[in-house]
């Protein structure tokens, strides 16, 4: 049986709206999100909120092992979005991913073109906390000169691949990362101000 989505579909999908937006005009910020979901596991409601926000009939949809090493997963995306699951990785408008540690290199995914940078993928992580793991001292465009931001899991090589990143663009990546109830979002234009990345306290 397929679980409920959204119990007030256009004022919950209004509510991540905002707080997807207001991540990625200022990076590293983690904006809360408040929506009344409740998808199978492993997908978190943060995530589900994120998806049924952001995805539909036109967005092709990767998922990692982790979410597809259950079918319910990819039947309630389907369900409640109308989805897509694609099985490589560049065919995805979004990725989704339970284990940051497992997720396959950023170039794996679509860069989009110099003509239509806007062609690639956005790879929306599960994270467990904003309050753990590497500190990322974070710069450029909606940041005040610099801004710290720590997340975990996190891909063991973060710090190499968002450097990679930026120098693709316009081209490249863009990350939301995602708990139970906050998002927090690192886009193509961040910029890293650190080389050695210190464990948050």
């Amino acid at each position: 049986m397929v679980t409920a989505g959204f119990a007030d579909p256009v004022a919950a999908a209004q509510s991540t709206f905002r707080a997807i937006l207001a991540a990625t005009a200022r990076p590293g910020t983690v904006n809360p999100v408040e929506a009344a979901v409740a998808p199978p596991a492993p997908l978190s409601r943060g995530a589900a909120a994120l998806a049924l926000t952001l995805c539909d009939r036109s967005t092709p949809v990767w998922l990692d092992a982790g979410l597809r090493a259950t079918e319910s997963v990819a039947a309630w995306l389907r369900f409640h979005c109308g989805v897509k699951i694609v099985d490589r990785p560049e065919a995805a408008s979004f990725a989704f991913a339970v284990d940051p540690r497992q997720l396959p290199d950023f170039d794996s995914f679509a860069l989009g073109s110099a003509d239509y940078p806007d062609r690639s993928t956005t790879i929306v992580l599960l994270v467990d906390s904003f309050h753990a793991g590497p500190t990322l001292v974070l710069s450029g465009p909606g940041i005040r000169d610099r801004r710290s931001f720590c997340a975990a899991p996190l891909p063991n090589d973060i710090v190499e691949r968002l450097a990679a990143n930026r120098k693709l663009f316009p081209r490249g990546v863009d990350l939301l990362l995602v708990c139970a109830d906050a998002v927090a979002a690192l886009p193509r234009s961040v910029r890293l101000q650190n080389k050695d990345v210190p464990s948050c306290m």
